[in-house]
């Protein structure tokens, strides 16, 4: 019925930290990647205020969807109180128990997924600086 609401309301969270701490940000860090032992690139670090970006795409996308299919359902009106559940205080109940198990399950389950993200874009940021020359000239990477 309101599962849609917790995601939505980690969202808007997530987004208000995201543009705070990309205020705050200054230059973009560099790390230096050595080709040959000897040339050194340098390529940029992709900041934890973009990756926090990636989190709140996941969350508002989903949360969407949610929306969408609950006004395709008919438990979202146009009017006031907007959710038809909150019309009746048994209806309410059961629609704050929804949103206590269900929307609290999405949006620690799309948290876990972004946390999987980060753990893999470590990994790939920590490969790149050990990647040899062959294996950047020829575009691809391999073992």
């Amino acid at each position: 019925m309101a599962c849609f609401i917790v995601p939505a309301a980690e969202a808007v969270v997530t987004t208000i930290v995201a543009k705070t701490m990309k205020s705050k940000e200054a230059a973009p860090e560099t790390v230096k990647v050595q080709l040959d032992g000897a040339d050194m690139i340098e390529a940029e670090k992709i900041s934890f205020s973009r990756k926090l970006g990636w989190l709140n795409k996941m969350l508002w996308g989903g949360s969407a969807l949610l929306a969408f299919e609950h006004v395709w359902h008919g438990e979202v009106i146009p009017w006031f109180p907007f959710l038809t559940a909150a019309s009746n205080p048994a209806d309410a109940v059961e629609m704050l128990r929804e949103m206590s198990t269900v929307g609290v399950t999405m949006a620690a389950l799309v948290t876990a997924v972004w946390a999987g993200m980060l753990a893999v874009s470590s990994v790939i940021e920590k490969r790149a600086q050990k990647v040899q020359p062959a294996r950047i000239r020829a575009g691809r990477l391999k073992e």
